[in-house]
């Protein structure tokens, strides 16, 4: 599995000394993320020396006492003397179930904004509980301590007599493989799609502080906004310093509906060695506004290939040399 328990074990192996596969069923490692942010993740990660079988589930497990084979879905194996199931969570109700408390299809306990369930005085919180989602206004179910925590005080407080409500979550979630940093939060571009949002995306590649300050590396941001108002409805970071201040940034903006322009004002702490004068914040809200007012037409990489080969359009490589002679496009100059 390659969700968060599998990357971190496979990272903390890796550095034990063992040779480590990863085999995942999707496509991609850390689903919450969008494919195309997860592509220069899988090329660190494989460059770091672990190997990835993607799209490519277990399908039999094997032993004959000395080792383990393990059959993918593809009909490929691997030998190994130890496999851990890291394939995911699903909530544990039978109990819930027996009791008459209602679930929804998955199996999740259903709870109102107090935590409370179907049966008066029964509350339920975290990996069980179904709870609203912030983003979409629907409903969801997110296995993370943080919302977990909070529930539970949320219930806590309806116990004693305290109407507090819980408002739901929204998924923020942070990821460390070796030296880079995995984090998202809000909706990503794969769940925008599914509910038929009108949508947009916006993708920035920004220092984590001052480009002239010794050590300073990049991040790469893509934001999930609607198209009509600008509302900052998802964010996804990777890079390798500053990522999850970055990413508290958007989850508070996304908790507070913020929109492009909203983002791009914010007054955020800067000296050369902590950040730059436009933040990687306020350069998503920029980018947005530019393209929102019609400043700057966006083409998406899946779009590129429909561009007319005519000569009527420039197809222009604006990285150095020594960046294009390692890979580009064809017909890229």
């Amino acid at each position: 599995g390659g969700g968060f328990i599998g990357v971190e074990m496979a990272e903390n192996l890796h550095q034990a000394g063992l040779k480590v596969t990863i085999a995942e069923m999707l496509p991609q490692l850390v689903a919450p993320l969008d494919p195309d942010m997860m592509a220069e993740v899988h090329t660190y990660i494989r460059k770091m020396g672990i190997r990835l079988e993607l799209g490519k589930g277990v399908s039999t497990i094997a032993d004959d006492g000395t080792k383990l084979t393990l059959t993918l879905s593809d009909g490929s194996s691997i030998e190994t003397d130890m496999l851990i199931m890291a394939v995911g969570v699903s909530p544990d109700t039978k109990l819930a179930k027996e009791a008459g408390i209602g679930v929804n299809a998955k199996g999740t306990i259903i709870t109102d904004s107090h935590m409370m369930t179907s049966i008066p005085d029964v509350y339920a919180v975290g990996d069980d509980a179904e709870v609203a989602d912030s983003v979409t206004g629907g409903r969801t179910y997110i296995a993370l301590a943080g919302p977990a925590n909070r529930e539970g005080r949320v219930a806590a407080d309806a116990i004693c007599g305290i109407q507090s409500a819980y408002p739901g979550s929204q998924g923020s979630s942070i990821l460390k493989i070796f030296d880079m940093t995995v984090a998202s939060t809000g909706m990503n571009e794969k769940m925008a799609k599914k509910l038929g949002v009108d949508y947009d995306v916006a993708i920035t590649w920004s220092a984590e502080h001052a480009s002239y300050y010794p050590g300073a590396t990049y991040m790469a941001i893509k934001t999930v906004f609607e198209k009509k108002t600008g509302r900052i409805l998802g964010a996804q970071l990777t890079g390798y310093h500053g990522v999850d201040k970055r990413c508290d940034v958007f989850a508070t903006a996304i908790r507070a509906k913020m929109t492009a322009s909203e983002i791009a004002e914010l007054d955020l702490c800067y000296a050369p060695p902590f950040g730059s004068a436009k933040d990687p914040v306020n350069m998503a809200g920029f980018v947005i506004e530019n393209i929102m007012t019609g400043k700057m037409k966006q083409i998406r990489i899946e779009e590129v290939n429909a561009l007319p080969r005519d000569g009527s359009v420039y197809l222009i490589d604006v990285r150095d040399k020594v960046a294009f002679n390692n890979g580009h496009m064809e017909d890229f100059e």
